[in-house]
């Protein structure tokens, strides 16, 4: 597997071997083997599977008090996936980072936990699936105003983001609720 780092460290794209033929391919999208040997040590308690319409923005999402590692990827379609740093304590607090993910390029992003997390569909439809390393609790999630000009994260829109109510809401960074 090729690690490729972001400018906030801790968060990384990997890029699983794929084994092609004229019958299709195989790649290896999870190994706890070989996450660990890259010293990522988790235990990754639910798997989770979106589908949405081209740009549907999803996020940005976090957990305060059971945070979420995530290990995101893409089988159908693509997605700009962004992850934004919430841990009071880091240099890079309030920078975020953002990866193309698509079933053609089968990257795969590492967010670890203290980061919040969204994707725009840039594609006419889109599945993600990811990995999460703790359990989805209601009463912990907290959502960032997706585009808060403080973060200034480059979306790249084709009009206006489709987005649920609960994302109008989000918080600016200013008034986020933040990790230690």
């Amino acid at each position: 597997m090729n690690i490729i780092k972001t400018k906030i460290p801790e968060v990384l794209v990997l890029e699983p071997e794929v084994f092609g033929d004229d019958r299709g391919f195989f790649l290896e999208s999870y190994n706890q083997k070989t996450f660990e040997q890259l010293g990522l040590r988790k235990n990754f308690v639910q798997d989770n599977h979106s589908r949405s319409a081209r740009n549907v923005l999803r996020g940005l999402h976090y957990q305060l008090g059971q945070p979420q590692g995530k290990l995101v990827r893409v089988v159908s379609g693509a997605i700009w996936d962004v992850a934004v740093d919430l841990r009071r304590s880091s240099p890079t607090c309030g920078q975020w980072v953002a990866e193309e993910l698509s079933a053609e390029n089968k990257r795969i992003f590492w967010i670890p936990e203290g980061f919040a997390h969204g994707f725009l569909v840039i594609s006419d439809s889109a599945d993600v699936l990811y990995k999460a390393t703790d359990f989805y609790a209601p009463s912990c999630e907290r959502s960032l105003l997706w585009n808060d000009s403080q973060l200034g994260i480059s979306w790249p829109l084709s009009g206006e983001p489709l987005l649920s109510k609960k994302d109008r809401a989000g918080v600016p960074f200013s008034q986020a609720e933040l990790f230690e």
